[in-house]
C-alpha cells in the first residue's frame, strides 16, 4: 500500500477531514460538531470512533456526562493537508479544470 493510499484509509472517508478541519481551531463538543457540520449523528460517531482508533484526535470527558473531542499530534499535522485542498477548492480553481495555461 502507497503511503497515499495508507492516508486516505485514516482521513479520506466522507466528513473525516471536515471534522479535522473544526477541530484545528481547538476542542469541540460532539453536539457542536454535529451542528456545524450537519453531519447524520450515526455518521459522525463512527467517523469520531475511526479517527480515535487511527491516533487523528482523543476525547476530553467534561462534566454531566458529556465529550468534547481534540487533536492529537497526528491530527495537528494535518493542518498543511487541509489547507492546501481549501486553496485548492477555492473559488480560483473551481470549474478550471484542464484548461491550458
Amino acid at each position: 500500500m502507497s503511503d497515499l493510499a495508507a492516508a486516505l484509509e485514516v482521513v479520506g472517508a466522507r466528513w473525516a477531514l471536515l471534522i479535522v478541519e473544526r477541530l484545528l481551531d481547538g476542542p469541540q463538543r460532539y453536539g457542536d460538531l454535529q451542528r456545524e457540520l450537519g453531519v447524520p449523528t450515526n455518521m459522525l460517531a463512527t467517523r469520531l470512533r475511526e479517527l480515535e482508533a487511527a491516533g487523528v484526535l482523543f476525547r476530553l470527558p467534561l462534566r454531566h456526562n458529556t465529550r468534547a473531542y481534540a487533536l492529537t499530534d497526528r491530527g495537528l499535522a494535518l493542518r498543511e493537508t487541509v489547507a492546501a485542498l481549501e486553496r485548492w477548492g477555492s473559488e480560483e480553481w473551481r470549474g478550471r479544470g484542464d484548461q491550458p495555461q
